[in-house]
């Protein structure tokens, strides 16, 4: 069998988890050698293309480099070590401004980023130095032992959808979902408890009528592109803090979300 599909990873799981579901869910593919092209992080969800059979899998290059395009929410006012939600809070700036400010702070930091660049790996990824991941080297506070590798990405397009904002109880519940969706070792426990403790600070309790702004984008890049690093270079150009709280992939090449097989 030689085949490629386009599946649509859930929120939660990992891309070796996912093809893991899919065996389970269609038999046909179950003895088949499965890859994945494109890896998306336990909570991006979206297109990811796998590929079925020996002959599909050593064309791995040829899908792994195709373009992609993203939808992603943004929180200010918050940061973590892995720039989503799936991390240990780092800081908390809190910078308050008025929206026209944000609005053309943010459209001036999207032209900044439009065109080649070189991006640094975030600290919680799967490259490898000196044989190790560097999720490893960051978990063993051992970064500064290391250079972090930086690769080049080129951004296509780059657009501001929306402002908007969320509640500290909805952004809590937000969080707490997330979190408790991810399957394996992820450090879960420490980062609820980090969670728990951020929440119950003073003025951030249930019911407060305290909100955090956020920010709706839609992103077209080459591949390798971290869309989370880009959220976290925001919130420290902003001095706010910024984490990814929503990443959606909708394209790789030219398979589309709306085309994706849907496993849940």
């Amino acid at each position: 069998m030689k085949q490629l599909l386009n599946v649509h990873k859930p929120r939660g799981l990992t891309p070796l988890q996912t093809i893991g579901l899919v065996r389970k869910k269609f038999p046909e593919y179950k003895d088949e050698k499965i890859g994945f092209a494109g890896r998306l992080d336990p909570l991006a969800h979206g297109v990811l293309t796998l590929m079925v059979g020996e002959e599909t899998t050593k064309e791995k290059d040829k899908y792994l480099n195709l373009p992609k395009e993203y939808e992603f929410e943004a929180v200010f006012g918050v940061s973590t070590d892995t720039y989503d939600a799936l991390g240990i809070i780092s800081n908390e700036a809190m910078k308050q401004f008025n929206n026209e400010n944000l609005k053309d702070e943010i459209e001036n930091f999207i032209k900044s980023k439009l065109g080649k660049q070189t991006q640094i790996y975030p600290p919680y990824s799967s490259k490898t130095v000196e044989g190790k991941p560097l999720f490893e080297w960051a978990r063993e506070n051992k970064l500064a032992e290391i250079e972090v590798p930086a690769r080049e990405i080129e951004i296509f397009d780059f657009k501001l959808l929306a402002k908007n904002s969320i509640s500290v109880e909805n952004l809590k519940k937000e969080i707490f979902s997330q979190v408790s969706s991810v399957q394996g070792d992820f450090r879960q426990n420490e980062i609820k408890e980090k969670w728990q403790d951020f929440f119950s600070h003073p003025g951030r309790s249930e019911g407060s009528d305290k909100t955090f702004l956020t920010a709706r984008f839609t992103i077209a890049c080459s591949s390798g592109t971290y869309v989370r690093s880009l959220v976290n270079d925001l919130g420290e150009k902003l001095r706010t803090g910024a984490i990814a709280l929503e990443i959606l992939r909708t394209k790789v090449g030219e398979y589309r979300l709306n085309d994706s097989l849907k496993l849940l």
